[in-house]
């Protein structure tokens, strides 16, 4: 099947001519549009000092065409990788560059609002360290023309791939992360810890959901994300996806050591247990 037009996810998709965002809590940031609104999804990309990671990544995008715009969700890069002219040149339609507290929940909750307040009725998400497979991008744009409010990217879908995935990541993902936000969503869900993903702008949209607080700062909303959207009956797949780990040399991540990963383990715990639920 081939992915719908934007006419057609336009078609099926909620008015967001009347967004109320008076109680939202998003960091301040800097915005540098480079472009125009050319269609009705978006895919968010946060990126801090990924250097030839992201630039790859951004060309490989622009050499694939997807019908979807780029924005950058920068948490303040120093390395030049997200210099204006490039990202001129690679199609990028802005950059938005956080300049208040918060991490990378922070970086998500800047690039939401404001997709959500240009009119986007589709958000797609990848991180920006050049481990995911650009072509699974339509994947996406189709489940969510086709209704669906959270589309989670799955290596371990049956058509899906992964490469050199450290093993104590998969054992983490496959036998704690994803039983544990799959029994508290009541979806059947396998790769949680996987930021390549796709929300409706209707689930962001939810007074029932609220991801605009400043409770979500590190990873937290990723994963009440993943969460919520089955807590309350709304439609949730995955799609298969690839993901490549360097053969050897540094593991492109942000999580580091014992501390971030129990961290990341009592963000999990919270928001299985419904501690961020409105």
């Amino acid at each position: 099947m081939s992915p719908s037009t934007d006419t057609e996810y336009q078609d099926a998709a909620p008015s967001l001519a009347a967004v109320d965002d008076a109680s939202w809590q998003v960091p301040d940031f800097d915005s540098l549009e480079l472009g125009p609104k050319l269609h009705d999804a978006v895919l968010v990309i946060p990126v801090l000092n990924e250097g030839k990671r992201i630039q790859g990544q951004l060309r490989n995008l622009a050499a694939l065409n997807h019908p979807i715009d780029i924005i950058i969700a920068d948490g303040g890069s120093t390395d030049g990788s997200l210099e204006e002219d490039f990202l001129r040149d690679v199609g990028v339609r802005a950059r938005l560059t956080k300049t208040g507290p918060g991490k990378l929940s922070a970086q998500l909750r800047m690039a939401y609002a404001w997709a959500l307040k240009q009119g986007y009725q589709g958000i797609v998400t990848v991180d920006g360290n050049g481990k995911d497979g650009m072509d699974a991008v339509p994947l996406f744009l189709q489940k969510l023309s086709e209704g669906y409010d959270y589309v989670q990217g799955s290596r371990y879908h049956p058509d899906g791939t992964h490469k050199n995935t450290p093993l104590e990541r998969t054992v983490a993902n496959r036998m704690i992360h994803a039983p544990m936000l799959s029994l508290a969503s009541g979806s059947k869900l396998t790769d949680t810890t996987n930021g390549y993903r796709a929300y409706s702008a209707s689930y962001l949209l939810n007074l029932a959901v609220q991801p605009f607080r400043d409770v979500f700062n590190a990873y937290e909303l990723l994963f009440y994300l993943s969460v919520r959207a089955g807590q309350l009956g709304l439609r949730v797949t995955e799609v298969p996806v690839s993901r490549s780990y360097p053969k050897s040399g540094k593991t492109p991540t942000k999580i580091a050591g014992f501390s971030g990963k129990l961290k990341i383990l009592q963000q999990t715990l919270a928001a299985a247990l419904g501690r961020y639920s409105p």
